[in-house]
């Protein structure tokens, strides 16, 4: 088993990439491989609405990163997307990625998976969880979810491990997927080990 984490942050190596680690180590531990893909910081074409997807079976715009992004997902069992906050919403270089992803190869990401994650430095966090949820809620993916809403604070680069609750959110939603993609393939598996919890005070 596979999932595939996109880091829709143009850092590579920022925070979204430490909580997106934190997922894939829990991931990992459980025996399950896993991929990080970061989109960079080059201009990401939006949808355009042309209609072609539906004659070409993809988007119509053959640029590198859309092309990656959908040869992965051919493989992937299950799927994590993780973005900055920026203006209370996902990083727009993103939602133009996912915009033509999933409207183009939505049969690849059917019943799949999946579960978003939100990185901030103090506000806005709900409402990029929300929007980023709602590309996998209107194409029939499983939502995983945590012991808490999937968010990690942070804002300059390494900050996000100073947050001890928000990853251990982090590793709870890989035990959760784990779980999901287990029982998914085998018609049942025990449920995951909750850790003690952890409360992270931000007023200092």
């Amino acid at each position: 088993m596979k999932v595939l984490l996109i880091n829709g942050s143009p850092r590579g190596k920022g925070n979204t990439y430490i909580a997106l680690s934190e997922v894939a180590k829990a991931l990992q531990a459980n025996g399950v491989e896993t991929e990080i893909v970061s989109i960079g910081a080059k201009a990401v074409q939006g949808c355009i609405a042309c209609g072609r997807c539906a004659e070409l079976g993809r988007c119509v715009f053959n640029d590198a990163l859309y092309n990656t992004v959908r040869e992965k997902l051919e493989t992937a069992d299950g799927i994590v997307v993780g973005s900055p906050v920026y203006y209370a919403g996902p990083n727009g270089s993103l939602c133009a990625l996912l915009d033509r992803l999933f409207f183009s190869a939505s049969s690849l990401l059917r019943y799949k998976p999946a579960a978003a994650v939100a990185v901030c430095r103090r506000g806005g966090a709900s409402a990029t969880f929300d929007r980023l949820n709602k590309y996998f809620m209107i194409s029939n993916m499983p939502v995983v979810t945590s012991q808490y809403w999937n968010s990690v604070h942070g804002r300059l680069p390494g900050e996000a491990l100073q947050d001890a609750e928000g990853l251990q959110t982090m590793r709870t939603l890989g035990n959760n997927m784990a779980w999901m993609l287990k029982s998914l393939k085998n018609g049942g598996e025990p449920l995951p080990e909750k850790e003690p919890g952890i409360m992270t005070s931000f007023v200092r």
